[in-house]
């Protein structure tokens, strides 16, 4: 088994596609963080007040729940946790995953796509979900960023 596990959280696909990259430019193993209940288009509309996605972003402690905790976190030393950035922070969901398992003594570093905005308060806004682990922001990817320059990043950060 791998030490370094690519675990994400991908509402359009965007995400995933790059963590599948990542998992292969560093020779990770990978892991899908699924909700229960599956985002509707209608769920991801950002326009909507009202929307599922809206709604759990305006709610702090909103924790939607898990397809699964089947997430082999114990047998991985980094993790590479990847997510979309919305409202300028970490989707709720991730904050479910970490306080799903016992992150201490591990290694977590962000990789997010986005359509437009930064980090923003991504990293701090994750730290109180896995407070033994240490939490490093990473970088912004988007669809087209290829396994090289994944690979580039990844050997930069020296772990």
């Amino acid at each position: 088994m791998s030490k370094k596990l690519v675990a994400y959280f991908s509402a359009s696909g965007v995400t995933g596609s790059v963590a599948k990259k990542l998992a292969e430019a560093i020779g990770a193993d990978i892991y899908e963080i699924k909700p229960k209940v599956p985002y509707t288009s209608a769920d991801l509309s950002w326009n909507n007040s009202n929307s599922r996605s809206s709604l759990e972003m305006k709610d702090k402690s909103s924790r939607p729940e898990l397809a699964d905790k089947n997430a082999k976190i114990e047998g991985h030393d980094v993790i590479f946790l990847g997510f979309p950035i919305w409202w300028y922070v970490a989707p709720t969901i991730i904050n479910t995953f970490l306080e799903a398992y016992d992150f201490s003594g591990k290694t977590i570093i962000l990789f997010a796509t986005s359509g437009g905005s930064g980090f923003g308060q991504a990293a701090e806004g994750l730290k109180a979900s896995a407070p033994k682990a240490s939490i490093r922001e990473g970088k912004l990817f988007n669809r087209r960023t290829s396994v090289d320059e994944l690979k580039k990043w990844a050997d930069s950060l020296g772990v």
